[in-house]
């Protein structure tokens, strides 16, 4: 059963126009980052490094959490409608398999951006003339950004289940961005949700922010991740009871 909500998940993100955002909204913090580096160029001296402090600054401090919000939104809107909700937890269909077939669909969505976002990273050094490729690190930093970017890809799908209000939950990952801002230079920020994305890709630090502190960030992403589809589906069987 899992696999036919994968594949149910997929049919309706195809048949929409949504996926064009994950395509163009990148290339905005993209071009912000580019401008700000070509501009502080007396400042960031280390090139394809300091390129990445200024991308990854927009682009996990103030893009990712809303733009992955209006995804997970969009994923639920079809079963916050009218009486759908009803509709679904009637089906014979697992309500675990329900949840994690839209987890699942989104988390390739945020491998899919994460890719794309370090593509336009390298296009952007070649477009400003920068000389031979970027250092292996930042390739990891954007894998460590991908597990980051799951947890607030996990909790967004949790409240837009729960809000039925297709613009709630995305003022909320707006407010999560800003104070995972703040909680991120705190020592507290491995320990917050909305900060583990801008952590794992190092955004907008010259120094590894992770250094002796991978363990703290790794188990608090896979806490977050098992604690959120845990409840998620626990509040779905409680719908279920109350319906």
């Amino acid at each position: 059963m899992l696999f036919a909500c994968i594949k149910s998940e997929r049919l309706k993100m195809k048949r929409s126009n949504i996926w064009i955002a994950f395509l163009l909204l990148p290339i905005i913090p993209a071009i912000m980052g580019t401008k700000n580096y070509l501009n502080n160029l007396s400042i960031l001296q280390s090139e394809w490094s300091s390129l990445w402090t200024q991308e990854t600054l927009f682009y996990s401090n103030f893009f990712f959490a809303p733009m992955i919000a209006v995804c997970c939104s969009y994923l639920w809107r079809m079963e916050n409608q009218n009486k759908n909700r009803h509709l679904l937890l009637t089906a014979p269909v697992p309500l675990r398999d329900i949840f994690l077939g839209k987890l699942i669909s989104i988390m390739k969505i945020t491998v899919t951006v994460q890719l794309w976002i370090y593509v336009l990273y390298i296009l952007s050094g070649k477009l400003v003339h920068l000389p031979g490729l970027p250092p292996v690190q930042t390739f990891f930093y954007t894998i460590r950004g991908v597990l980051g970017g799951m947890v607030i890809a996990a909790l967004q799908l949790a409240f837009s289940m729960v809000i039925r209000s297709f613009a709630v939950p995305i003022v909320i990952a707006i407010v999560g961005s800003i104070t995972g801002l703040m909680a991120s230079n705190s020592p507290f920020g491995a320990y917050y949700p909305y900060s583990l994305m801008m952590l794992g890709m190092n955004a907008n630090k010259a120094e590894n922010v992770l250094a002796g502190s991978v363990a703290a960030f790794l188990i608090s992403s896979i806490f977050y991740l098992i604690f959120i589809c845990l409840t998620a589906i626990l509040v779905l069987k409680k719908q279920d009871v109350n319906a």
